[in-house]
């Protein structure tokens, strides 16, 4: 027979006691953390798997943030946008407007509503997110990026830095765009614009350019249509070749004349000297700005009693300053196209996002989360074994062979 001494049957009760009590212990832990993982010794694989999850989850949060952050300022410049928009369209109704039989007097109230336009106009130009940071600066986002000069005019103080954000893992995206690629550019297929010489005597004025051949070889060039006497007309490129590039030739009021694959028609009386210039959208200046300006300085200049060369004049400025506004108002609403695009771009990223973002947080879950009806039966069954080891241990203590003596 097997005889256990008395010290051996406590070490063994307590050790089995004792290894029940942290079994226990473990599972209160586990119930009150919610988790299987209370320490990377539990289940190295496991924890590991749960690291790189959590790390995923942390990582499309930035992402889903800086989406956020992207669409907040996207939305901004595209309501922006909008309203410089709709300033171009007004400003270009005035223009037409003004270029009816008007005296003196009302054109000066079209100067001043085309005034109000250019203000408006800047105005949205220097919007500000709300936080002290402009819109169209570029990176030079703490000031304002278009000032206004002593002369009137607008110069841009901005640069065209893009500031970029992360909005996946591998992409990055505009959350803006700067004030010169808005206000100050137009678009590569924008028309041409036809200009008289500021020095001009006649009452010639020139018609829009209409584009005939885009692979003309002198496409893209820009040219200059010359009166040498006033019934005789030329055509040079820019800069002059050594023979024109239309000969002398009879001029008829209206008529068009062609070369590098455009058309432009000319009506009134030109007088010796005068010249008018076709060139490309980007050649004939590109700031909008300057455009109104321009316009609003003709139709402040009296004309009432100048004849049919200021009248020329004032038609020839105001045709030229809607050509511009034209390409401008293109631009801006290209810009707006860009906006939408990528605001559409987001959208589908947040929704990508989101799938991403559950179906980490459900491997997390699978990994980590206790099963609570698991976990609780199992806590309660080691509670009874624990007690019946106790009361066990309890009764057999008291055994001795005095008890039968």
């Amino acid at each position: 027979m097997m005889r256990i001494s008395t010290a051996s049957f406590y070490e063994q009760s307590k050790n089995a006691m004792g290894s029940l009590q942290t079994s226990l212990l473990r599972m209160q832990q586990q119930i009150g953390a919610g988790s299987k993982l209370l320490k990377p010794s539990d289940d190295p694989v496991a924890a590991t798997q749960a690291l790189a999850t959590q790390r995923s989850i942390a990582m499309n949060s930035q992402y889903a943030a800086s989406r956020t952050h992207a669409a907040q300022t996207l939305t901004l410049e595209e309501s922006t946008l909008q309203g410089a928009t709709m300033v171009l369209q007004d400003a270009k109704g005035l223009l037409v407007q003004a270029g009816g039989t008007l005296n003196d007097a009302d054109r000066a109230n079209i100067a001043a509503s085309l005034q109000a336009s250019l203000d408006r106009l800047q105005g949205l130009a220097n919007t500000d997110d709300g936080n002290g940071q402009f819109l169209f600066a570029g990176f030079k986002s703490g000031t304002a990026p278009f000032v206004r000069q002593a002369d009137g005019s607008v110069s841009y103080a901005g640069d065209q830095g893009q500031r970029l954000s992360q909005v996946d893992a591998l992409q990055q995206m505009a959350a803006s765009d700067d004030g010169r690629s808005i206000f100050l550019s137009v678009q590569d297929g924008a028309g041409y614009v036809s200009s008289a010489s500021a020095g001009n005597t006649g009452s010639g004025v020139v018609g829009s350019a209409v584009a005939l051949d885009a692979g003309n070889a002198g496409y893209g060039q820009d040219f200059v249509i010359s009166f040498p006497t006033a019934s005789t007309y030329q055509v040079d490129s820019v800069p002059a070749s050594a023979t024109p590039l239309v000969p002398p030739s009879a001029y008829k009021p209206g008529d068009g004349i062609e070369f590098g694959g455009l058309r432009v028609s000319l009506s009134g009386a030109p007088a010796a000297g005068d010249s008018f210039s076709v060139a490309t959208a980007k050649n004939a200046g590109t700031d909008v700005f300057a455009a109104l300006g321009d316009a609003i300085k003709a139709l402040k200049t009296p004309m009432d009693n100048g004849g049919a060369p200021a009248q020329a004049r004032m038609l020839n400025a105001l045709a030229t300053a809607n050509r511009k506004l034209t390409n401008a108002h293109d631009n801006v609403l290209t810009v707006r196209a860009s906006v939408g695009s990528r605001l559409q771009e987001l959208d589908a990223l947040d929704s990508t996002g989101d799938t991403r973002m559950l179906n980490d947080k459900v491997a997390l879950s699978a990994v980590q989360d206790l099963d609570y009806a698991s976990a609780i039966s199992e806590f309660y069954e080691r509670q009874t074994a624990l007690q019946a080891s106790q009361q066990v241990f309890a009764k057999v203590q008291k055994i001795s062979l005095f008890n039968y003596l």
